[in-house]
């Protein structure tokens, strides 16, 4: 066998693992969304023994979408979760940036300390301190309401650490000739630093969309209506008390996941920037 031969063998299997790895990988949206237009008694019915059927709708249909919207007005949960994560993701951009300028610019007292423990909080399991918080929420009234779900997710250690390591590889000459020219630290940071941070903020955005689009527990614990719940909570309304509408939480699960997948895919240059960008500096 030539060594031509050999390398288009090698690079034949190389490819076929990796489409298995893909197809595998995909393999669940896959079903999800070919679940998502059939009604349950196909999916009972073609689900053992597995053929063809199995994978693919026989009767295609979209009245698990329609439903979703007309029975269980799930636009309302889809706007809920939409709101709170716009929301969070402008406070949490400049509450966490201003704050990593600072570690970042400046020199105080146990600057260092106050760092470590920030960087500590997020290695902490959200599980941990999710009634403690909800007790705080409760006595300063925010149970219940838009403002209770958003607020605790606005701080973030991670979000504030690649901050920091973004804003360190920042040129201080920059900062210390606007200040000679009579800059104020705020023109400074909102027209200096903000500019040279795009891929940063866009990495930061993406992390807090994620983590308030996905979140569950918090949601769970502070909304007690149904006018204020977030997607991931309106998921559970299709599992009732004796049976489960499997076409719906396949078409809501769909709309759940396609939705920051969209978002994500257009922004995907500008994350893989940011967060190389950030990375640990000695």
């Amino acid at each position: 066998m030539s060594r031509r031969q050999k390398k288009i063998i090698k690079n034949v299997a190389i490819y076929f693992g990796l489409a298995c790895v893909v197809l595998v990988t995909l393999f669940p949206l896959l079903w999800g969304i070919s679940a998502s237009f059939r009604n349950d008694s196909e999916l009972y019915k073609y689900a053992l023994p597995f053929s063809i059927h199995t994978l693919l709708p026989v009767n295609f249909t979209a009245e698990a979408y329609v439903k979703i919207f007309t029975d269980f007005n799930f636009l309302q949960p889809i706007l809920n979760t939409l709101f709170v994560t716009v929301v969070s993701i402008f406070l949490g951009c400049i509450v966490n940036s201003v704050a990593a300028f600072a570690f970042a610019a400046f020199d105080f007292r146990f600057k260092k300390i106050l760092f470590g423990i920030i960087l500590l909080s997020f290695m902490i399991p959200f599980e941990a301190i999710a009634l403690p918080l909800y007790s705080i929420a409760d006595k300063f009234g925010l149970v219940n309401s838009r403002m209770g779900i958003i607020l605790p997710g606005i701080a973030s250690g991670l979000v504030l650490f690649l901050f920091v390591q973004f804003f360190k590889e920042i040129p201080g000459s920059l900062v210390e000739a606007a200040r000679v020219d009579g800059a104020a630290l705020p023109a400074i940071f909102f027209k200096i630093i903000i500019p040279l941070s795009v891929p940063v903020f866009i990495t930061a955005g993406l992390m807090i969309f994620m983590d308030q689009w996905n979140s569950y527990l918090w949601p769970l614990l502070i909304a007690r209506t149904r006018e204020i719940r977030t997607i991931q909570i309106s998921l559970s309304s299709f599992q009732q008390e004796r049976s489960t509408l499997w076409s719906c939480l396949y078409a809501g699960s769909m709309i759940s996941a396609l939705i920051p997948l969209f978002l994500f895919l257009p922004f995907q240059k500008y994350f893989v920037q940011g967060i190389t960008s950030s990375g640990v500096k000695g």
